[in-house]
């Protein structure tokens, strides 16, 4: 059997950490390859560890060809949506998988409109389409597409997708666009927390790298000193509009509390009066 091992696809989803791969390349010496290698055509789409290590040992293997995929895309997906639904990646991961995602789904949909409003003129077909990216398979082979994948329209629909707040999905975006690779590194090893490295990635590059180097308590020590930084001039605003009162004018809790009960108090009296005028006038009424 010849099978392709594209390396773009090998790299689309982080490989395993070295123990990760140790305890399953145990697992297939102890057990065998049990999950079938998933082929589009003779390419590899889903077990590139597993095709490894019984290359390696001389392991049979089984595989299943997945007929559904027209595009690169429809595998891009395919692989987004395996691995979201697996509980051993970690959380970091999971919202980038969920953004790769949106970007996918919304390229596919802006395509789709603009083929839509673009007239039929017979143009002859073009051999750069999407389309074209699929190997060759036979009417045996051929499928239904797989079905199009919900718009992540909101961060809130990406949340919801990898199962993470929308906080650490907001988190998530900055890191991929302000960490340096040694911070990406370290949150992506699990090394440091995305709130961490979040707030690391506020710093200037240099800063991060510096940290990074250093470890994971100086990277603490950075995020630490980011949040105190940004904590002093909310703090600061707050003590400055108090200072802008007259003096003897300040606020005090207890006396709001009190003005707010005396207000709460007035407003009730009234509303007791209006009971007991519409009370008296439906009792007029019910006399004449």
């Amino acid at each position: 059997m010849n099978i392709v091992v594209n390396e773009e696809l090998k790299a689309y989803i982080d490989p395993l950490t070295p123990e990760e791969h140790e305890a399953l390349e145990r697992s297939i010496l102890t057990e065998g390859c049990r999950d079938a290698l998933v082929l589009w055509g003779d390419v590899l789409v889903d077990g590139h560890n597993r095709y490894g290590i019984c290359q390696k040992h001389g392991l049979p293997f089984q595989t299943v060809q997945n007929t559904r995929f027209k595009t690169i895309e429809d595998v891009h997906l395919w692989m987004i949506d395996q691995h979201l639904g697996r509980r051993s990646i970690s959380d970091f991961l999971r919202g980038v998988l969920a953004l790769r995602k949106k970007d996918i789904v919304d390229e596919r949909r802006a395509r789709a409109l603009a083929e839509t409003a673009r007239p039929d003129d017979g143009a002859p077909f073009d051999a750069d389409t999407p389309a074209a990216e699929s190997p060759a398979e036979s009417p045996a082979e051929s499928a239904a597409a797989l079905p199009p994948p919900a718009p992540l329209s909101s961060r809130e629909a990406i949340a919801r997708a990898a199962r993470l707040s929308s906080n650490q999905v907001v988190m998530i975006e900055k890191i991929q666009k302000q960490a340096a690779p040694e911070l990406l590194a370290a949150v992506k090893s699990g090394v440091i927390s995305i709130n961490t490295a979040a707030a690391v990635a506020s710093l200037p590059a240099e800063e991060q790298v510096s940290a990074a180097n250093a470890g994971k308590d100086e990277l603490r020590q950075a995020a630490k000193r980011v949040r105190e930084a940004r904590r002093k001039p909310r703090e600061a605003s707050a003590e400055s509009d108090t200072a802008d009162q007259p003096a003897g004018q300040q606020p005090d809790a207890v006396q709001m509390l009190e003005r707010r009960v005396a207000e709460l108090t007035a407003e009730n009296d009234g509303l007791r009066r209006q009971v007991a005028e519409l009370r008296a006038q439906l009792a007029t009424a019910g006399s004449l």
